[in-house]
């Protein structure tokens, strides 16, 4: 299982699906494919397509295992206090604010405002993956730096979804889901000795339960995933999203991708493609770059002066760079955002790919021309230094990797 737990294993994962889905649906077989996603599958009181048993349904492992990350960061690790935190946070608020205001100046005046939260996230597995690519020999302090800026993104793209795509909820069923959330935290207390299999057992019921009431609800059942990640109590959460860490990375964000990558290319000139399309696609790795760059340059006035060289401005910029690359919530969004119109939804994938790949490409340039200069600065190696060539097995209290 530890390949799949690797960050270029989990990179190279999702492309290949992405890919695999974007070709397969401009294929013959691809309006098979396109049924067989839209086929509905009722399960108990559920009655959902197949597409959407994913996004909604396995999608919110994959929330859970962001919200052990967040928890584990802001409780022990690299946001723990504001001292640590106030740097990565301003980097990921520019990061946030200058592609929605590039979004908005391509799609505002043009009917598809709606879009602005799609370039606002970032894949953090897939930047780690490209940062332990092409990054032999930079300092670790980079990919700390990284992770706590995804995780602050990854916050930000959660409260987006909670307030932004939900409409008139059921307010009985939030609160009923409000008790089972609860109590799914208080049994956590109690997960071990000889009580560990029924309780654990109780516990799964209740995590089903609550995703339902969420889901019931009106509002992204994805949210019941993060709630529980949040209420569970750290060590067994850690312990558990360890576990189901090589399913997220080898399953569910791989098949997440190709789902969302099922679109057929619109058959248009360049001209006739929607705002919304070209506000992405520049958004997405020109407005992360500026964003993130220019908020860390910002944020770094907040240490003492003795530290606010230990990440360079070019560093930032390569920072800036990866947290270009959108994938899983930026195509997440493109479909929330784009519900009620198909050509748009896929014109909006296409530019979340497009968008993503242009910043791997950069990114990678990017990466390597400072770890070459770190090498040349650095001839021997920091211990600390990020090392591709190998990914150690995590224990159950080591942070949960999260796009």
């Amino acid at each position: 299982m530890s390949i799949i737990r690797s960050e270029r294993t989990a990179a190279g994962l999702l492309l290949g699906a992405a890919a695999l889905g974007l070709l397969l649906a401009n294929t013959a077989i691809g309006p098979a494919l396109l049924d067989l996603q839209h086929t509905h599958l009722g399960i108990g009181a559920t009655d959902l397509s197949i597409g959407h048993w994913i996004s909604d349904g396995l999608l919110a492992i994959f929330f859970f295992i962001v919200a052990v990350e967040l928890k584990h960061e802001l409780v022990v690790g690299e946001l723990n206090s504001v001292k640590k935190a106030i740097h990565p946070a301003i980097a990921a608020v520019g990061g946030v604010i200058v592609p929605v205001a590039i979004y908005l100046a391509f799609a505002g005046g043009s009917g598809f405002g709606q879009g602005w939260p799609i370039p606002t996230a970032t894949d953090i597995a897939f930047a780690l993956g490209v940062l332990a690519v092409f990054g032999r020999g930079l300092p670790n302090r980079l990919r700390v730096f990284l992770l706590a800026l995804a995780v602050l993104d990854d916050l930000i793209a959660i409260l987006i979804i909670a307030v932004f795509f939900t409409t008139d909820p059921n307010l009985l069923e939030l609160g009923l889901a409000v008790v089972t959330v609860a109590a799914f935290g208080v049994l956590s207390r109690f997960l071990h000795g000889r009580m560990r299999w029924p309780i654990g057992v109780l516990m799964l019921l209740l995590a089903c339960l609550s995703w339902w009431l969420v889901w019931d609800s009106g509002v992204h059942a994805t949210i019941a995933g993060v709630a529980l990640g949040l209420v569970m109590s750290r060590k067994p959460a850690g312990r558990v999203a360890h576990v189901l860490e090589p399913w997220s990375n080898g399953v569910i964000l791989p098949l997440f991708a190709f789902s969302a990558a099922l679109v057929v290319i619109p058959q248009v000139s360049p001209s006739e493609l929607s705002p919304a399309f070209w506000g992405i696609l520049v958004a997405l790795p020109v407005g992360k770059l500026i964003g993130i760059t220019v908020g860390g340059w910002l944020g770094s006035f907040t240490k003492p002066k003795r530290e606010r060289s230990r990440i360079p401005f070019f560093g930032l910029v390569t920072i800036g760079a990866l947290g270009g690359i959108g994938f899983t919530v930026s195509l997440l969004m493109s479909e929330l955002a784009f519900a009620g119109d198909e050509l748009v939804r896929s014109e909006g994938t296409l530019a979340v790919l497009l968008g993503s790949a242009v910043s791997i490409v950069l990114s990678g340039l990017l990466v390597s021309a400072l770890a070459r200069r770190y090498r040349r600065a650095h001839p021997h190696p920091h211990p600390d230094a990020v090392a591709p060539s190998a990914t150690p097995e995590k224990s159950a209290d080591t942070p949960i990797k999260s796009p």
